[in-house]
């Protein structure tokens, strides 16, 4: 499987462009902010014609590129929960005006939001899981609330190219439900530390050892190391 990350401007988050092979369609995962020509100059020097935009979630340093780039080179659109739908209509709206001021000033240009033309929502009354095929890919989705309400982690059943395979036999896409070594923050608005616990251990902790974990900041990881070593796994 063809894996290419990016690394966002603004909060070191991490975009992902998965595809079966170069050549083929491909998948963009959490477009942040200032990634759009970067983006572009991976589907154009691997030769990916972009299918769907996936989001693990709905904050603004995981989606603030998504307009952008479902209006590139051809039109897609983003895939996101339903409980987190909401958060496309104005992700600055949800924080705070010192935050969005210190955006501003970090580039030198007001900050400006534009709800992307078509929403694709999953995970509508209550489904945990689901399963979409797109791009030539079969991606698993379990809900995951507590950072956000509609955060997701998005499983394919493949690992990127020169990945050693012995051990490890597919790839979890975390968003900020797992980071290396630690979870994502749950005292934002929209946060729950009890949701949380209830994702960590009904969700996270029955993943396979042999899951690579691509995670919305920071480096990579596997489940088998987050099992033994994140604090915040253990202590369940």
């Amino acid at each position: 499987m063809f894996v290419r990350s990016i690394v966002a401007d603004a909060f070191a988050t991490n975009c992902y462009v998965i595809a079966p092979a170069e050549g083929e369609e491909c998948l963009i995962v959490d477009p942040g902010i200032g990634v759009e020509d970067r983006v572009q100059d991976v589907l154009a020097e691997h030769r990916l014609r972009p299918a769907a935009v996936l989001l693990t979630h709905g904050h603004l340093d995981h989606v603030y590129a998504v307009t952008p780039v479902c209006q590139g080179t051809t039109a897609v659109s983003p895939y996101i929960h339903a409980d987190d739908r909401y958060r496309l209509t104005d992700p600055l709206a949800t924080m705070s005006p010192e935050l969005v001021a210190a955006l501003e000033q970090q580039f030198g240009r007001r900050a400006t939001w534009t709800e992307p033309e078509r929403i694709v929502e999953f995970g509508a009354a209550g489904e945990d899981h689901t399963t979409l095929e797109l791009a030539g890919l079969r991606i698993e989705v379990a809900h995951a609330p507590g950072h956000t309400e509609g955060s997701v982690l998005f499983t394919a059943h493949d690992v990127p190219d020169g990945i050693p395979s012995d051990d490890l036999d597919r790839t979890v896409l975390s968003g900020d439900v797992l980071f290396a070594g630690s979870i994502g923050r749950t005292d934002l608005p929209g946060g729950d530390a009890a949701a949380m616990r209830r994702s960590l251990r009904d969700v996270v902790l029955p993943l396979a050892d042999s899951s690579l974990v691509l995670p919305g900041h920071g480096p990579a990881t596997t489940m088998a190391r987050e099992r033994g070593t994140n604090p915040y796994l253990t202590s369940l």
